[in-house]
């Protein structure tokens, strides 16, 4: 796929016919003028003059001298690409690149179309950027996480099943003859890497490089050679093999060459990083095996985790990998599209839980990420696993499973979460957990689904905004839901005030 519809040359004319058409629009009201006016003050056509608004034409120099004369403009003011103060936030969006790297394609947005747009109301458009930017400096918005939002929401758009992966996913899987029944092993993709796309796999250089502790793999493209971390489990090299066969198979040229990743040139790289997790999932857990063990375990008549464990340790893979693989089946499969995945990172001995990863399926269930210097709530099983986790030094994993009650919310969500000590960051835990809306539709599903099975918490979002009393696990006081309270009383003091008068 390729979303940077624009060459260099055609963005610069585009922004050049943009800005003078935003600045004849400007001048023209400001002169409160119009379209009809105009043309018969110049003797230029209302179609023609139309058209250089909307940035689709530039004006030749004759046309330009007879706009500046009759509008009693400067010539230069017309031709120059600085933008009035009001119009300035626009021209940086423009100027920069910005328009190249949003994957507009990605959500049917023509180009054409958003330079109409932004030409038909600059005011607007200007004061809904200027707000964007306002947000996103509020918010420490990144290059980076813009991206991924964007991921995320064509993730979500689609309920994070995509048809054309799993086919491919399916023929490869024929093509080599590898048996979708069985696990897959590292050694059996080492293979294929090795003698079909001529890797060479190295696991020492990497483990050399102390600064490098943190990376999984390096691939290096001029000689196609993989270093890998000599320490990392057999799922996870698995993993890592799955993404590089993914690009290979794939055709995927324009890619990421770390794991985790450290940098970006474009849009595209995150996507086909996406793309080519998201076979390495497919490969490892194959859809119609890991759909039939689903049906399976839903027809239980009592709720027995030891099954679903059973099911998880059947394929070689992480408890993330399983967890996000059950949000591309449920939806497609099982018809749960009420669902989220979320990952909480913690540092040990922080009262800081980071989420790092987030995935919402039909409706935007709480929480999410950036909530700044608020403190998740303590009662999320999410975060209650790597509590478990952190208590417990015996454990190498912890399980747990609970029906959450959002206050203030009829909406209950079964959670089922997982947390391990990460495995490159010392003193550093993570959970990964799936939730799903408790609707009529997933109790039919879940033959064994009684309330009285599991536990039972109200939660709330964080504690600066949460009203439950008495809570136990609390480390701040709701002042976000006081002050609004506060506002409310004086609110309706006033009220009242005013009707006493009345």
């Amino acid at each position: 796929m390729n979303y940077e519809s624009f060459n260099k040359n055609t963005l610069e004319e585009e922004y050049i016919r943009l800005v003078f058409g935003l600045k004849l629009k400007q001048i023209r009201t400001d002169k409160n003028l119009s379209l009809f006016g105009l043309a018969k003050l110049t003797g230029l056509s209302k179609s023609y003059l139309n058209e250089i608004e909307k940035g689709k034409k530039y004006p030749k120099t004759d046309k330009i001298v007879i706009l500046s004369e009759k509008l009693e403009v400067p010539y230069d003011h017309l031709v120059s690409l600085k933008l009035d103060k009001n119009l300035a936030p626009i021209g940086e969006i423009l100027q920069s690149k910005i328009l190249k790297e949003i994957p507009l394609d990605l959500f049917g947005i023509q180009e054409n179309n958003l330079i109409d747009i932004i030409a038909n109301a600059p005011a607007k458009v200007n004061a809904f950027i200027s707000t964007i930017i306002k947000i996103a400096q509020n918010y420490n918005l990144t290059r980076e996480s813009f991206f991924l939002a964007a991921l995320r929401s064509y993730q979500e758009a689609h309920n994070n099943y995509f048809e054309d992966i799993e086919t491919k996913v399916t023929d490869f899987i024929k093509a080599y003859q590898i048996n979708p029944n069985k696990p897959i092993t590292s050694k059996d993709l080492e293979e294929i890497l090795i003698e079909e796309y001529g890797y060479t796999i190295d696991s020492e250089e990497l483990s050399k490089h102390q600064k490098l502790s943190e990376l999984r793999n390096i691939y290096i493209p001029k000689n196609k050679t993989l270093l890998v971390y000599n320490d990392i489990n057999e799922a996870q090299k698995t993993f890592i093999f799955a993404k590089e066969i993914a690009y290979n198979y794939l055709q995927i040229e324009n890619r990421l060459y770390t794991f985790p990743w450290i940098k970006f040139e474009s849009f595209d790289q995150v996507l086909n990083n996406f793309i080519a997790s998201y076979f390495a999932g497919a490969l490892i857990i194959p859809k119609d095996n890991l759909a039939q063990k689903l049906t399976h375990l839903f027809s239980l008549q009592t709720w027995q985790p030891i099954q679903l464990h059973k099911i998880i340790r059947s394929y070689n893979c992480s408890d993330e990998t399983f967890y996000q693989r059950l949000t591309n089946i449920l939806p497609k499969h099982f018809n749960i599209k009420n669902l989220f995945f979320l990952r909480f990172t913690h540092k040990e001995g922080s009262p800081v839980h980071r989420l790092s990863k987030e995935l919402h399926i039909t409706q935007q269930q709480s929480p999410h990420a950036n909530r700044n210097n608020e403190h998740y709530c303590r009662r999320w099983i999410a975060i209650k696993t790597i509590q478990d986790l952190e208590t417990s030094k015996e454990k190498k994993s912890a399980y747990g499973i609970q029906i959450s009650s959002y206050e203030n919310s009829q909406k209950e969500y079964l959670v089922l979460s997982a947390a391990t000590a990460d495995p490159f960051k010392e003193k550093i835990n993570r959970s990964v957990s799936i939730g799903m809306l408790l609707s009529p539709h997933l109790k039919r599903k879940l033959h064994f689904f009684d309330e009285d099975t599991f536990i039972k918490k109200t939660v709330g979002v964080t504690c600066e905004t949460c009203a439950v009393q008495n809570c136990n696990e609390r480390v701040a006081e709701p002042y976000i839901l006081m002050k609004q309270s506060r506002n409310k009383e004086i609110e309706n003091t006033v009220e009242n005030i005013i009707q006493s008068y009345t």
